[in-house]
């Protein structure tokens, strides 16, 4: 599929890390989705039924970053992507890229971040 729709720099304030405090203090997190979907008849009859909900991805991802507490920033990315190809029957693949921007490693760094990409169960 080459048709995406892409939902990128979504910033949220949540509880995740291995780390005891971490748990305790929000911290920012960002993240970008890219989610795979044939946008042409959509496209064609200008009908939103047709594609995908842009509010109802953002809802979704940020019930799941804000509502839960994960160790893992790649268990944080896993459970975004298995919501997000739940609640949208469109949407055959999802990319999901969760950024923790400010992360303490003991030097300079932009952030720590990871990518997944999962398709929808029988796609391929």
């Amino acid at each position: 599929m080459s048709d995406r729709v892409v939902l990128a720099g979504l910033e949220f304030l949540a509880r995740h890390g291995v780390n005891d405090w971490e748990k305790v203090e929000p911290q920012r997190f960002e993240v970008d989705l890219e989610l795979a979907l044939d946008v042409h008849p959509a496209a064609l009859a200008d009908d939103l039924a047709k594609s995908v909900d842009y509010r109802g991805v953002y809802d979704t991802t940020r019930r799941v970053v804000e509502d839960n507490t994960f160790d893992l920033i790649e268990t944080l990315a896993e459970a975004i992507a298995r919501e997000v190809l739940g609640a949208n029957a469109a949407v055959e693949e999802v990319t999901v890229r969760v950024r923790k921007p400010d992360v303490e490693l003991g030097g300079p760094i932009a952030y720590a971040g990871v990518e997944i990409r999962r398709r929808r169960e029988g796609g391929g």
